[in-house]
């Protein structure tokens, strides 16, 4: 009985830090509607909890450790508490950057260390057991952020969407006084790789932050971003060779030349990364596109997490009776056949949506249940921590290059769409052989809501059958070229998840070279 109620407050733990990746994601047009603040800068609130999320999990671990590691998952649960009330009450974006970074910091303690005592606490018998519980948790939350942050803002506020981690945490913590060892904490009190730290931290803050995201508003030719660029690379660079050499390392170099871990590694990478992209850029086309509402964009995202709900504790126990590699090079072949879908046609119908969905939910839902399993293999000690936490921070990397590399490739797209809309609506207004400044005017409004936030039909009641047609050829083939744009991204897509199905065929169960 203990055993599963300690069990219950780190499945909790994870899945409340899984789910502040995404929840937002649905939600921003309303958090920017009310705090009166564009996208553009409010896309932070999203990008510092991944980015800070990623950069202080492995530093912070070993901090833990050092302490002990029940005491630092319940100040991790308190100080996700105090971040998730100061962003639920703030009113302007500082507040809410402050909110999400000091989140982001909780959930930096509470996730690795979660996933560590978890794994402690059973048999070597039920490890495999309990990390596919413990992947299929992470896998459920991220795919559910965005459902869930759209129903909760649409019947409760957007407030809601931070304001519902606060029962959770109290009975976390109320659990965790109750059921977890404290006074006999487990500690390691070995030296703590501080230069390791700070080149770690350096190099994920850089390259997620300031190229990654920022490389679209600067520009990839700015002197900041190739500075950005460079100071990334030379952290990587300092930080491989301090670990090299260090006597307690921060990421203990090993961990890569177990090849079923180094597989893991990437397919964890890029299987968070093509989920992440569908459960961010599909809202914004059904909002901004489609004009649908919150609502209806995120019961439009439900039947992926309703596909990796379903799927992901299948894969998991499955693994024992089919080949591992068999199960996650399908995963990725029905998340290509989803792109495919999403990449072709399937926008133009909701149904089709629907299906596509549910290919991509039910692929990634394989590959999450076993994937961690593996990367695990009969890793043990130190070696099994880090694990844990070099795998929390590759999930927070693939969604943060899901959110910069689609953001930035849809940004691409829309502005070439926009430039095909602007002629084609140019020829049809010359067709109109309306008065100068008149055909100027009705090019300046079609201009005007290409570049609003949610492209929405004119009215065209009361205007002149020529005018009203040929306003509703622009718009039809407007939103025609934005649909192009979102398709491409998918379509762009599929050769990777080929040649990760490809690189599946590769992995083994058990582990070797370490």
């Amino acid at each position: 009985m203990k055993k599963r109620m300690i069990t219950g407050v780190f499945v909790l733990g994870i899945f409340i830090c899984m789910l502040d990746t995404t929840i937002m994601n649905v939600s921003l047009p309303n958090i920017g509607l009310h705090l009166d603040v564009g996208l553009d800068k409010l896309s932070w609130a999203l990008n510092i909890y991944i980015i800070l999320f990623a950069a202080l999990t492995i530093p912070l671990t070993r901090l833990a450790e050092f302490f002990g590691m029940s005491k630092g998952f319940l100040l991790g649960a308190i100080v996700f508490g105090i971040g998730s009330i100061i962003s639920a009450f703030a009113g302007t974006l500082m507040p809410l950057l402050l909110g999400r970074a000091i989140q982001s910091i909780g959930a930096g303690l509470v996730f690795p260390l979660a996933m560590t005592l978890a794994i402690r606490i059973v048999a070597d018998r039920d490890r495999t057991h309990m990390i596919a519980i413990l992947g299929v948790t992470q896998g459920l939350a991220a795919a559910l952020g965005p459902t869930i942050g759209g129903v909760v803002t649409q019947y409760m506020g957007w407030r809601w969407i931070f304001l519902i981690n606060v029962p959770i945490i109290v009975l976390m913590i109320s659990m965790g006084l109750v059921y977890l060892p404290l006074r006999q904490d487990i500690q390691n009190r070995q030296s703590i790789d501080l230069s390791g730290a700070i080149f770690s931290t350096i190099f994920l803050s850089t390259l997620l932050s300031l190229v990654l995201m920022q490389g679209r508003v600067l520009g990839w030719h700015n002197w900041l971003t190739y500075l950005c660029a460079i100071v990334s690379l030379l952290s990587f660079i300092f930080f491989i060779m301090i670990e090299r050499v260090s006597i307690n390392p921060m990421v203990p170099l090993q961990l890569f030349k177990n090849r079923a871990f180094a597989l893991s590694a990437i397919i964890i990478v890029f299987s968070n990364l093509f989920l992440v992209a569908t459960t961010v850029i599909l809202p914004n086309y059904f909002t901004n596109v489609a004009g649908m509402d919150t609502l209806q964009a995120s019961f439009l995202i439900a039947p992926i997490s309703f596909s990796v709900f379903i799927f992901a504790p299948i894969a998991g126990f499955a693994k024992s009776h089919i080949s591992v590699r068999w199960l996650i090079s399908s995963g990725f072949l029905m998340m290509a056949v989803g792109y495919l879908w999403l990449g072709t046609n399937a926008l133009q119908s909701v149904w089709q949506v629907i299906i596509a969905g549910i290919l991509i939910g039910s692929g990634y839902g394989m590959i999450t249940g076993p994937i961690l399993v593996i990367a695990a293999g009969t890793l043990l000690g130190k070696l099994l921590t880090a694990s844990q936490s070099v795998t929390g921070v590759l999930r927070q990397v693939g969604i943060m290059l899901a959110v910069a590399l689609f953001v930035t490739g849809l940004y691409s797209g829309l502005t070439q769409a926009q430039r095909h809309a602007n002629s084609y609506a140019q020829e049809q207004v010359n067709d109109l052989h309306l008065p100068k400044q008149d055909a100027a005017e009705m090019i300046k409004k079609v201009q005007t809501k290409m570049k609003a936030s949610v492209f929405r039909p004119t009215a065209t009641q009361g205007l002149p059958t020529k005018v009203a047609t040929a306003i509703s050829r622009i718009e039809k083939e407007t939103t025609a070229q934005y649909r192009h744009a979102f398709e491409k991204l998918y379509l762009i897509a599929i050769p990777f998840m080929l040649l990760l199905v490809i690189m599946s065929l590769f992995l083994t169960d058990k582990s070797d070279g370490v």
